[in-house]
């Protein structure tokens, strides 16, 4: 059985939940801004932001992910794992899953998405609603090896448009935080 199936889920908490808080700093790249993080990566970065696919297709959901988008325990969905990359360096480690169910009646296809942001796409669409953001130290044994850490930041949310949610989690990787010159 593989490290990230023996990890234990995280607990997602929302920023009312979270005792004691992050350092404001961290505090507001988590849950202050709510725009794209796309954009604000774009901005950081000065226009040398790209994005680099890592896997993508059908998977049974976690435990966590299938309790965030309402399906049952085990359902399949697509999931999606990328770098958010600033100065070619992985910034970020972004996750979205979408139950396979609610992406075949909503008609919606992620599979061709490529070196395009998912955050473009959900935030272009009006359609689609954010839910609460929620925060949680990432579980190291699943990120991928090159950037494995402990106590790493990650946020998270669901757009729902309709039946359809898509479930993006985002983890801040530390060559972000030397990015931002901020200590998480």
């Amino acid at each position: 059985m593989s490290d990230a199936l023996l990890a234990d889920p995280p607990h997602w908490l929302t920023a009312s939940q979270l005792q004691p808080p992050p350092v404001a700093d961290v505090y507001g790249w988590l849950f202050i801004n709510q725009d794209s993080l796309t954009q604000r990566l774009i901005e950081l970065s000065a226009n040398r932001f790209s994005v680099v696919p890592l896997s993508e297709g059908w998977q049974s959901l976690r435990s966590d992910e299938c309790a965030a988008l309402n399906v049952a325990e085990g359902s399949q969905g697509w999931v999606r794992e990328v770098f958010l990359r600033g100065d070619q360096r992985p910034w970020v480690f972004a996750r979205s899953v979408a139950a396979r169910s609610a992406l075949q009646t909503a008609n919606m296809s992620l599979d061709k998405l490529g070196s395009r942001s998912l955050g473009e796409l959900l935030f272009s669409d009006r359609a689609f609603a954010r839910g609460p953001l929620q925060a949680c130290h990432y579980p190291a044994a699943w990120l991928p090896e090159a950037v494995r850490g402990t106590d790493l930041w990650a946020r998270r949310s669901c757009f729902s448009r309709g039946a359809l949610s898509v479930l993006v989690a985002e983890v801040f990787l530390p060559a972000f935080w030397a990015a931002t010159a901020l200590e998480p």
